[in-house]
């Protein structure tokens, strides 16, 4: 396991909320600023806010798992999003899930060991009518069939 260390910027930001009448409201923004820094947030990290903002730790992962934004696991390079929302599952989502799952030899949820992709799912991307959809940063694919996944993912092999 990797050990985390707060840097300068980091405790310089909590102390300055420590500062305030208020400060345990700013967990929230602590903990964003230590995703922008990590990438995730690492347990470490968790436990060294909590001693420092006072707060118990089991708060701190109450508020992590809480919020959808917050990951508590480090992504890939490339986070693939596909949508199982209605229209798009009813047009194939679950094939093309399933195409992605044996192509990374990952499931949905976890991370190639190459550090390459996350396998993630959304809801709704707003785009119905391009059904089934897949997103990768801010790139939309439409009408994505199983035969589409290799091609999609070797674009990204290289990046």
């Amino acid at each position: 396991m990797t050990d985390f260390k707060l840097t300068p910027e980091l405790e310089n930001y909590i102390d300055e909320c420590k500062q305030k009448e208020e400060y345990k409201s700013y967990l929230i923004a602590v903990l964003h600023k230590i995703q922008e820094v990590f990438g995730y947030l690492p347990q470490s990290m968790m436990e060294e806010v909590a001693e420092r903002l006072e707060i118990p730790t089991s708060k701190i992962y109450g508020v992590a798992t809480f919020y959808h934004m917050f990951k508590l696991k480090p992504e890939g390079k490339h986070a693939i999003n596909i949508c199982l929302g209605t229209a798009c599952y009813v047009k194939g989502a679950q094939q093309v899930l399933n195409a992605f799952e044996t192509a990374l030899k990952i499931k949905l949820g976890e991370t190639t060991e190459d550090g390459l992709f996350t396998l993630k799912s959304t809801r709704c991307l707003g785009t119905c009518g391009l059904a089934p959809v897949v997103m990768i940063g801010e790139k939309v694919y439409s009408n994505v069939t199983p035969d589409d996944v290799a091609v999609i993912i070797s674009s990204y092999k290289n990046r």
